[in-house]
């Protein structure tokens, strides 16, 4: 599809035209559009909106918002050659996975929808005879949602699924390098209120720009949810002023996930799972692999494998079948990474490919080979994560040790192990194993499914996202006590007697 189709079948055609905020494609950084910004000062009459909808749609019996949500999920199927086509050419990712995350969308719709009929509390055993304890959720309000780049669509979508049957509203700032596709979505979006009918006006608002738009949601009384993906050092800003004003922050931020390869692996497994997860979206994934903690027994067989398998993966432009790697996002993404290999060269590292593509690849993008880097510990360089395709080699000789290595970084989002030792596999599971949200077995750190909750500890920021229980994220816990009985007894065997 030519970027006019693109936009032609997503009802953009007027709206890429005109505006302030220039679109550049990370595939050639040409200029693609010209878009509209939302200005600082329109940002109450937003959020009044939203609140406005609020009143209107948490009175909505949560099966009917389902409705809405599986509308939505009917209409991505029907646009998710488009919108895939748009993620690949505003974000760069290959087709596949532009797709791919368009279908993440259409599977938390799914999830969603089922959710619908099940939001449930539980009944609690009262120690006062004849009264009964129950717990219920309710919705909690607007929720701000702050997105970024590397998955433009995608995790609006699980935010919004879960907001909107339980109840809230969503206000949604994407990144300012990834807007089209926000507004692409929001197309699809309208298309699926239209059918729905009556949802009422500000329930889905799109709002563009800057670190004022972003200020605004964040600085809101009236937004009392604020889930925000990103770096961490945009963590520390949101986290401290959700939390100054009482509001709930829901964090996604940096990963350095690491791999532990035991002895008893299955190597040649191993290999698939870890050139997939370290070079997958050009390395710009927030659960990308960064660090492999390889056993010293096997250390340099996998090493050589893996320069083996990095010198054939096709680097080019992401529209092609078949092209494996893609651009970074932008040039200071492939300066920032030339850097950080610089860093670890000089902290004893030997690095294997890491070198800018010149030839292949579209003129103008920033392509770049991944990288191998062998370190003879884990230092600065490889304790700090780097957005971008570049994998450190560390050796280790005791489970324990490898374990420490993997949780000895302010990170904590993925994390994984390939042994066919159950002792191994079940110790890296257990309080005494990975420190991670995400802990996995014989398979890579990235590419989680939206049943189960996505989200890490420390630096990761502790929000929990997409499947299991991660709903309740969206709303408020009340406890209720029913006295169904002519008597008033206290409870802790309290006497108070009038």
């Amino acid at each position: 599809m030519t970027n006019d189709e693109i936009f032609k079948a997503l009802g953009l055609s007027a709206e890429v035209t005109g505006g302030t905020l220039i679109v550049h494609s990370p595939i050639d950084s040409a200029e693609i559009a010209r878009v509209a910004e939302t200005a600082a000062s329109d940002m109450p009459a937003v959020i009044a909106r939203a609140q406005s909808a609020f009143k209107e749609w948490r009175q909505v019996p949560a099966p009917r918002r389902g409705e809405l949500v599986r509308l939505l999920g009917e209409e991505l199927r029907a646009a998710k050659d488009a919108l895939g086509a748009l993620v690949t050419l505003e974000a760069g990712k290959i087709t596949s996975e532009g797709l791919g995350e368009v279908q993440e969308m259409i599977d938390i719709c799914d999830f969603a929808v089922g959710l619908s009929r099940q939001l449930y509390g539980l009944t609690i055993a009262s120690e006062r005879p004849g009264h009964r304890m129950m717990e219920t959720w309710q919705p909690m309000g607007p929720v701000g949602v702050i997105s970024a780049f590397n998955f433009p669509v995608a995790v609006w979508c699980w935010n919004t699924a879960l907001a909107l049957v339980c109840g809230d509203p969503v206000i949604w700032k994407p990144s300012e390098k990834t807007p089209l596709t926000a507004m692409g979505s929001m197309k699809i979006m309208e298309r699926a209120l239209a059918r729905f009918g009556d949802a009422p006006e500000g329930l889905c608002q799109l709002v563009i720009g800057g670190p004022a738009v972003g200020e605004a949601l964040v600085g809101s009384d009236d937004v009392p949810i604020i889930s925000a993906t990103g770096s961490t050092r945009m963590g520390r800003i949101v986290g401290p002023k959700v939390a100054g004003r009482f509001g709930r922050a829901i964090l996604e931020l940096g990963g350095n996930n690491a791999m532990i390869v035991a002895p008893s692996a299955d190597l040649d497994m191993a290999v698939r799972a870890i050139v997939f997860s370290a070079v997958g979206t050009a390395g710009q994934r927030c659960t990308t692999l960064r660090r492999l903690i390889a056993h010293n027994s096997i250390r340099d067989d996998l090493v050589a494998r893996l320069t083996k398998a990095y010198a054939s993966l096709p680097i080019g432009d992401p529209r092609h079948a078949t092209t494996l790697i893609g651009p970074l996002v932008d040039h200071g993404a492939r300066d920032r990474m030339l850097a950080m290999l610089e860093q670890a060269k000089a902290e004893g590292g030997m690095v294997h490919g890491g070198k800018p593509v010149a030839s292949g690849a579209p003129q103008g993008g920033a392509y770049i080979e991944p990288a191998v880097v062998e370190m003879p510990c884990q230092s600065a360089a490889v304790r700090e994560e780097t957005f971008a395709p570049i994998l450190y080699v560390l050796g280790y000789d005791s489970l324990d040790e490898a374990i420490a290595l993997q949780n000895d970084v302010p990170q904590g989002l993925s994390s994984c192990i390939f042994t066919l030792n159950l002792r191994e596999a079940e110790t890296f599971l257990s309080a005494v194993g990975s420190d991670c949200g995400i802990a996995n077995v014989n398979i890579g750190p990235s590419g989680a499914e939206i049943g189960g909750a996505f989200g890490g500890e420390k630096e990761t920021g502790g929000g929990r996202e997409s499947g299991s229980d991660a709903w309740k994220g969206y709303m408020r816990r009340q406890t209720n006590t029913v006295n169904y009985s002519a008597q008033l007894p206290l409870a802790q065997g309290v006497k108070f007697d009038i």
